[in-house]
């Protein structure tokens, strides 16, 4: 199926137009996760299974979402959401309807703000296909690609290829091939060295600790341990992902683990949100905000006073 990527009314970033190595100072961008059109609705009436046939909440969410995001200074140099764009799965009713409704949200975002979608299960179903694989690539772009911003790597993983690929082994060994490719190059000693190295992944490596046990919202322990070795040893500092629906994650050997709840259906206490992420020469520091402390107020003040060095 031909790339759809030139003729959406959507800013998505493009990676061979942000190939900045040079580490140009502070700048921060924004994490979300889990609008998830429909799951609201499905997640009060007891039928997660089903495709949710009311989003007119999560539209207004991500409406919130974009216009916090719009009036932030200094400007975010990219929004990325992590994952699970709509609830309804592949080839299922509203399907269609909950993708056009999250684009045209979307497309109010500032022009000088790009995008980057991350692919989550329900985008590509539980056990993905090579055919849903190719109708979310037409919908949104790639699956998993890579991106330089200001000095910094930026790695893009489809997760659900980590979690179930039996219907696509061939895909997933591809993915495999270009990350072992990405993180060699990002520890060789004969490439440009990247001031940090990042991850943005829908389904979380662990919640609250490497060894935790398997569970729905984490990635077994198996390929956990694989990926947090090879991560550790290319460098990354931090991944970034959803869909626990809840503030989640720890640190541990110097690898941050991040969980971000919804923009859309909290499952547990916290607030509708987005999380503010300040890259800096030594760190990565980043915060939760709601949307309506983001929209009264703009980005935590000691936040803003890091991007101002």
């Amino acid at each position: 199926m031909e790339s759809m990527l030139n003729t959406r009314p959507l800013n998505i970033l493009v990676p061979a137009e942000y190939a900045e190595r040079e580490w140009t100072g502070p700048f921060c961008f924004i994490q979300a996760a889990d609008p998830q059109l429909g799951l609201m609705k499905a997640w009060r009436d007891g039928d997660c299974e089903g495709g949710g046939d009311e989003w007119a909440e999560e539209i207004e969410l991500t409406k919130q979402a974009v216009e916090a995001v719009n009036q932030l200074r200094p400007r975010p140099r990219f929004i990325v959401l992590c994952g699970d764009l709509v609830h309804a799965m592949p080839d299922t009713p509203f399907r269609e309807g909950q993708e056009r409704d999250l684009k045209a949200a979307l497309k109010g975002t500032d022009p000088s703000i790009p995008l980057v979608f991350v692919s989550g299960n329900h985008d590509l179903g539980n056990t993905p296909t090579p055919r849903t694989m190719e109708q979310y690539c037409s919908a949104w772009g790639n699956d998993y690609f890579s991106f330089w911003v200001g000095g910094v790597l930026c790695l893009v993983l489809n997760s659900q290829l980590f979690y179930d690929a039996s219907a696509c082994p061939q895909l997933m060994e591809a993915q495999e091939t270009w990350l072992e490719e990405q993180l060699s190059r990002a520890s060789s000693s004969t490439e440009p060295r990247p001031k940090h190295v990042l991850v943005f992944q829908h389904i979380p490596l662990y919640l609250k600790s490497p060894d935790e046990e398997d569970d729905y919202f984490n990635l077994q322990r198996v390929v956990r341990q694989n990926l947090l070795d090879r991560f550790k040893k290319a460098g990354v500092k931090a991944v970034f992902s959803g869909h626990y629906h809840r503030n989640a994650g720890g640190c541990h050997d110097g690898l941050d683990m991040v969980v971000s709840s919804a923009i859309g259906c909290q499952l547990g206490e916290d607030t509708h949100g987005l999380r503010v992420v300040v890259v800096t020469a030594d760190s990565i520091i980043h915060r939760y905000h709601s949307l309506e402390q983001l929209s009264a107020e703009g980005m935590d003040e000691d936040l803003r006073k890091l991007l101002e060095v």
